[in-house]
């Protein structure tokens, strides 16, 4: 699933910027620096956002496809931040088989947010994970890292509704 970034306000502070400076003179030199940068970049801001990839790419004289590039292509980052109820719906085979792509679907019916995105408020946050190992469960999605397993889609409206 290719990721994408979210119309989200970037709401990142004087005191975070002169964190990722640091992050990013500390690696400057180093080989490979791009990697370090960005798990660091992602720790003070939570993800990354196309505006702090600017900074990296400008401090580091990499162009922003370049970052963009990195950041995309590992599931370790995130270019969304994470809702205040972060969904996660696991699409491992032992989940898919049983189901989880119509339970993820579901639970974008209901909520209006796309896989790999956040919506517009702030308030959900939707991805689609590769295994969580609870394949005894499948199929499993997290709703603030609390486990719900054995779903079908028509289970979706009563969990989310838990968090409305």
């Amino acid at each position: 699933m290719k990721k994408k970034l979210t119309t989200v306000m970037f709401r990142g502070t004087k005191a975070q910027e002169e964190k990722l400076l640091s992050v990013i003179e500390k690696y400057r030199d180093t080989e490979g620096f791009m990697m370090p940068i960005l798990q660091e970049a992602q720790e003070i801001y939570g993800y990354l956002p196309i505006e702090v990839m600017r900074i990296i790419a400008k401090e580091t004289d990499t162009s922003v496809e370049e970052v963009f590039g990195v950041a995309s292509f590992y599931s370790q980052f995130s270019l969304n931040p994470k809702g205040q109820v972060a969904i996660s719906v696991c699409l491992g085979t032992a989940c898919y088989v049983k189901g989880s792509g119509q339970v993820l679907e579901k639970i974008s019916e209901v909520l209006g947010v796309s896989p790999g995105s956040t919506s517009p408020d702030g308030r959900y946050s939707l991805e689609a994970t590769r295994c969580i190992g609870a394949c005894g469960l499948a199929p499993v999605m997290t709703v603030n890292n609390e486990v719900y397993g054995r779903l079908v889609p028509a289970d979706v409206p009563g969990i989310l509704e838990k968090y409305r």
